[in-house]
């Protein structure tokens, strides 16, 4: 009988044959590599092979990756014109692997194509440098980064990686070209989605390709530093470069590792990489040599400058070329540094860079910017007129300009899942950060719980709202609205019994041998940045801990009525993998197991805020087990993983949506227990000490929403034109950030100097525009009433509205005619009227745009109030109209506004429901219609009486002021929407894909 092993190597062999020239026809090619065995294969046994039930069968695997690569490739002749991540894409490549209809059929079923892509958008001007001849001859590291990311994502995710790194790398400068040239790029992932998965083979790959610098910027904080060098040593460097040749038997040689002895788990369990090879006795595979370490970031090096000197010793082969020929570069050592974005450090990296011996314009250096978003960018307006050597700068944009401007063969890579601060880089800055080159959006795997995992993005019926079958809300998230002290309190104590519950389910998941990583179970509490509040929470909740008695009748009551009322019904209601024991008594051991897990430091909270070294010690996820409360704030809200992360309690407020994004760490990966994560979150947040209060939840959803749209303006540009180019350069891509919620910024104020409010509006509720221009001689009156004229012959009866007096006990009446006016014609029509300095209708009529291209937006009630019972009637140009008296203010240019009594017909008019304006504006009222309210005012020249009966009639139209007041319909922007795009073109696309 043929070994199943044979199977294996027929069709890894086959399938390696076509890394170079893309997919053939693979039956002919495994049958010859069955021949020598004297066996063959037909059609439907390949197939039965391919689609294994067992997902880690290694020739289904492999199929899987070569699929998976395939329907990612970006171009190439086989694909025939198709797109990637298309069904066309798969169809095309299963043809020509000369598969027969039934069996891409069932292909097709087993390994599904992945139909989202990463978006790319690109420089026309670029050398295609990074052949796959070029790929294939140097791809030591990639191969063994590889290995690591197939047992961590899948064939899927590998093939996604792959293909993007490539698209990366493929846009830096060749290392070997004789004239040294620096590139830019973004690229854009989302909150705890694996964007350090992808640099990292981004990294590998360049090294391979040439790069011998390798400078990775974390972000401020050692805590997240620590965590990147870690990953890195562990997945890429491997132990032979850390080790540097030493035996790790031998511990006082190697006492000033890291990882040294059983002070890193994995590193005793063999789990860092191991290269398998001598690196001083392999000829073109590079040796790494690490600068910064685990436990350390850069330090000056002083008489240790040859680290960093590639011509001191032997390591080129021939000195009297430079270092980037080929000759010499592929001989050399790799140098890499992890350091944390701080102003001594990167000093003294750019001060040792200088007194290095070797030229450093010879050396092809790679700079990954993590967290591009923070602290690298100038936050200082420049001046209007700037040059080199007087442009203010904030410290590390500063002294990232510096590094670039050190490494003539420098490229830079910034790293974010924030991007609003990058979409606002000023083109005057073009030389140091900006992403002229490449910007490339992340589409993250469908494991990944991101903000549309927590929302409900699409409307739901109200019957389906609290249902967690169709509901995310109802299935994830719990409200906190407390009020009181006593409220709160047992707000936490749900929270914490649903920690010690869940590490309790992943317990018994683990010894009934469910696929589930226990390793670690956290709990994250943000409520707070300052660390005195920090303390005193984190003794609250011991308190509370502690007076619960989690293993007494009482815990477990509580954990019970949980169970049953919450996770039970959840896990039920989704079709999950992971099941829940038929009884919670069934749990009674593993809630114990759990609780001295829990309390195995007798304390079960610990606090990561910086003030003490040995906090970080804690939750140092790599050397020990981790069962804790996290408390904290700024050094847990921005990219440091927080590990096995189940329960999470926030109550801060933050006034920036990237910050309150950075602070979403329960998005990420949670294999086995996707169904016990619990969002505790603030539905009735303070602002300090106001009245005011925020929905933390809404603001969320409100971000999200607004990536949505930020990323749907991508796909208006990805991909290429009829000759093969890039439809547009990122340097030409207009970026639009929006924002819902007034309060929340996009990014913080000093960061947006050159942003430019595009547009703004708010559904069902009027905003008044009274900032016209002084009177003069009259003749913005005339135009705009010119503008509105013959709306007033299409009005309609007499109707009467109606609105609640100011007690809010009785209604009232007022008269009003309305005519029906088109969306397109409102917005050229209000585009006519002048305006005060400093005030621009531009973003409403820009509103109005989009929403009509979104089909949101289809005309306008124009409400014409006719009030008293004998309103003051004047004709003007041969039209009768009502006239009011409205003053001028004497503050400032334009008029008083609005009065309430209109305020509710025209808000119920445009589709809110809470406002009241009697029947006929109910009537009135529809999903695509806004409504305005138009009123005329007596505006005599000089000082002239404003009261209306002196007017004449007929009255000039130099003596009206045409004022208007209006609302969006609030189907179409429930939330409001706030555009801003950049004052001088070329800040930058960054847009995602999602």
């Amino acid at each position: 009988m043929i070994r199943e092993d044979e199977y294996t190597r027929a069709v890894v062999k086959a399938l390696g044959g076509m890394d170079e020239y893309g997919p053939e026809p693979l039956l002919p090619d495994v049958q010859h590599a069955l021949k020598r065995s004297g066996r063959t294969i037909d059609e439907s046994g390949l197939v039965a092979i391919l689609t294994d039930d067992d997902q880690n069968a290694k020739e289904r695997t492999e199929f899987h990756l070569a699929l998976s690569r395939w329907d990612a490739a970006p171009d190439a002749e086989w694909a025939g014109g198709t797109a990637p991540a298309t069904r066309e894409r798969r169809a095309r490549v299963l043809e020509a692997l000369g598969f027969s209809e039934a069996a891409s059929q069932r292909i097709d079923e087993v390994l599904p194509p992945k139909l989202t892509h990463d978006v790319f958008l690109q420089d026309p001007e670029w050398d295609p440098w990074y052949t796959p001849e070029r790929q294939r001859a140097h791809s030591f590291y990639w191969k063994q980064y590889e290995k690591i990311l197939r047992n961590k994502v899948g064939g899927i995710g590998v093939a996604s990686i792959d293909a993007a790194t490539t698209n990366v790398v493929s846009r830096l400068a060749d290392p070997t070209a004789e004239a040294p040239y620096q590139s830019k790029g973004l690229v854009v992932g989302h909150v705890q989605s694996g964007k350090t998965a992808n640099f990292t083979g981004v990294v590998a790959k360049a090294i391979d390709a040439g790069y011998r610098l390798i400078i990775v910027l974390t972000g401020t904080v050692e805590l997240l530093r620590a965590q990147t060098q870690r990953r890195l040593d562990m997945e890429l460097i491997g132990k032979e470069n850390i080790l540097g040749g030493r035996d790790e038997n031998d511990y006082s040689a190697i006492a000033d590792i890291d990882y040294a002895g059983d002070s890193d788990a994995d590193w005793a369990a063999g789990r860092f990489v191991s290269h398998g090879i001598d690196f001083g006795m392999e000829r073109g595979i590079p040796a790494i040599r690490r600068l910064t370490g685990k436990g350390f970031d850069y330090k000056s090096l002083r008489a240790g400058l040859s680290a960093l000197d590639f011509r001191s010793g032997n390591e080129l082969r021939n000195p009297r070329r430079p270092v980037w020929d080929a000759d010499n570069l592929f001989g050399t050592d790799v140098r890499i540094a992890v350091v944390k974005k701080n102003k001594h450090v990167l000093t003294k990296l750019v001060q040792d860079l200088r007194n290095a011996q070797a030229r450093l314009d010879e050396i092809p250096a790679l700079i990954i910017d993590d967290e591009a978003d923070q602290a690298s960018v100038n936050t200082i307006r420049p001046s209007r007129t700037p040059t080199a050597e007087d442009r203010n700068r904030t410290a590390i944009n500063a002294l990232i300009a510096e590094l670039l401007g050190e490494l003539k063969r420098g490229q830079y890579i910034g790293y974010t899942a924030t991007p609003f601060a990058n979409v606002f880089v000023s083109p005057d800055d073009s030389e140091d950060i900006f992403p002229k080159d490449f910007i490339l959006s992340l589409t993250p795997p469908e494991a990944y719980m991101g903000g549309s995992k927590f929302h409900d993005l699409e409307p739901l019926d109200e019957e389906f709202k609290r249902d967690p079958r169709y509901s995310n809300e109802a299935a994830y998230v719990r409200n906190l609205l407390a009020e009181t002290d006593f409220e709160e309190e047992v707000e936490i104590r749900e929270a914490l019994a649903a920690f010690v519950l869940t590490g309790a389910i992943k317990l018994w998941r683990q010894a009934a041998g469910h696929e589930v990583n226990a390793t670690h179970h956290t709990m994250l509490v943000h409520e707070s940045v300052k660390q005195a509040e920090h303390r005193e929470l984190a003794d609250r909740i011991i308190r509370i801990w502690h007076s619960t008695g989690f293993s007494s009748p009482q815990g477990l009551a509580v954990m019970r009525d949980l169970f049953e009322a919450d996770f039970r019904e959840v896990s039920e209601a989704r079709d999950w993998d992971a099941p829940l024991p038929d009884r919670f008594e069934e749990l009674a051991p593993f809630v114990g197991d759990a609780l001295n897990l829990i309390t195995i430091a007798r304390n079960p909270v610990v606090i990561v805020n910086g003030d003490k070294d040995n906090e970080y010690e804690q939750v140092d996820f790599d050397s020990q087990r981790v069962w804790r409360i996290l408390v904290g704030g700024t050094k847990l809200s921005r990219g440091f993983t927080v590990e096995g992360l189940t329960v999470t309690y926030y109550r801060r407020r933050a006034l920036q949506a990237d910050s309150l994004m950075q602070m979403g760490r329960w998005f990420g990966y949670r294999k086995g227990y996707e169904d016990l994560v619990r969002l505790y979150i603030a539905r009735n947040a303070s602002a300090g000490r106001g009245p005011k209060r925020f929905d933390l939840y809404e603001a969320f959803q409100a971000i999200i929403e607004d990536e949505e749209d930020f990323r749907a303006q991508l796909e208006e540009f990805d991909g290429l034109d009829d000759n093969g180019d890039p439809r547009v350069r990122p340097i030409d891509v207009p970026p639009m950030v929006f924002q819902q919620l007034p309060w929340l910024k996009p990014t913080s104020p000093n960061k947006m100097y050159n942003a430019e409010l595009k547009l703004m509006g708010e559904g069902g509720s009027l905003k008044d525009f009274p900032r016209q221009l002084e009177r003069g001689d009259g003749r913005w009156n005339r135009t705009h009433f010119g503008a509105v004229a013959d709306w007033l012959g299409r009005l309609g009866p007499l109707q009467k509205f109606e609105y609640a007096d100011s007690s809010g006990r009785r209604t009232r009446e007022f008269d009003a005619r309305i005519a029906i006016v088109s969306a397109e014609e409102m917005a050229e029509r209000l585009s006519r009227f002048a305006w005060v300095q400093g005030f621009d209708l531009g973003p409403t009529v820009e509103l109005m745009n989009q929403l009509i291209g979104e089909k949101k937006l289809k005309d306008w009630a124009v409400l014409v109030p006719y009030l008293g019972k004998n309103p003051v009637l004047r004709r003007v140009d041969g039209v009768e109209i009502p006239v009011l008296e409205r003053k001028r203010r004497v503050d400032r240019p334009g008029f008083s506004g609005s009065s309430f009594r209109q305020r509710g017909a025209i808000e119920r008019i445009a589709g809110n429901t809470e406002a009241y304006g009697g029947d006929a504006a109910v009537a009135l009222s529809a999903p695509t219609r806004g409504a305005l309210l138009l009123t005329f005012a007596a505006d005599p020249a000089g000082d002239a009486d404003r009261d209306p009966a002196l007017l004449s009639n007929p009255a000039a139209p130099e003596d009206i002021a045409t004022l208007f007041s209006l609302a969006f319909p609030k189907a179409a922007v429930p939330r409001g929407r706030i555009g801003f795009t950049v004052r001088k073109r070329g800040a930058g696309a960054i847009i995602e894909k999602y």
